[in-house]
């Protein structure tokens, strides 16, 4: 998807939209992943788009898809929260900024007392859900392209994308994640 087809998706549910807002969004991120890759080969920036579109797909706001956009610039790049609240304001910042802190929880061992931990740990520092929702857009894009990592790597992530990923998806009623993730798991 390019990002005139991700803006031309969110208008048709959200039909006040100035696409020139998500195009801002998606060239800061395109500038500060300039010249990184993905395992796969694919330039970084692929990410971010594919993550918003799943999110368009599930038609949340404005601010969801702008966030997703720019979701990894803080953990991955120079671009800090500060700037990224500069540019798009304290909403987008925040939940950038959540996605990140939800990025840094250790994930170390599948025990059940530890797996559920980390699910409420997940769901009580995100203050707001939609840091959740970017969060398992995250991992669905990242279970899509799976393939080009080690089979070691790929069998720990599919591990933990079904003890924390999958049940959060089923609580929050994210149907289509929760089964897309549960399959592409199956894989591996």
């Amino acid at each position: 998807m390019t990002i005139a087809e991700l803006i031309a998706k969110v208008q048709t549910y959200d039909p006040s939209l100035d696409g020139s807002w998500l195009m801002r969004a998606y060239e800061l991120a395109d500038r500060a992943h300039d010249g990184q890759h993905r395992a796969s080969g694919e330039s970084y920036i692929e990410h971010p788009l594919a993550v918003a579109a799943i999110l368009a797909d599930l038609q949340m706001d404005r601010q969801t898809v702008a966030a997703a956009l720019l979701h990894d610039v803080v953990e991955d790049t120079t671009i800090t929260s500060e700037q990224v609240a500069a540019e798009f304001g304290d909403e987008i910042a925040a939940l950038v900024e959540g996605v990140t802190k939800l990025t840094r929880i250790p994930y170390q061992s599948k025990e059940d007392a530890q797996v559920e931990n980390l699910r409420k740990m997940f769901m009580a520092m995100a203050k707001d859900i939609r840091v959740i929702i970017i969060k398992l857009a995250d991992r669905l894009h990242n279970m899509r392209t799976l393939g080009s990592l080690r089979e070691e790597k790929q069998r720990a992530i599919a591990r933990e994308t079904l003890d924390i990923y999958s049940p959060i998806a089923h609580r929050l009623g994210i149907w289509r994640v929760k089964w897309e993730i549960e399959d592409l798991c199956l894989r591996y």
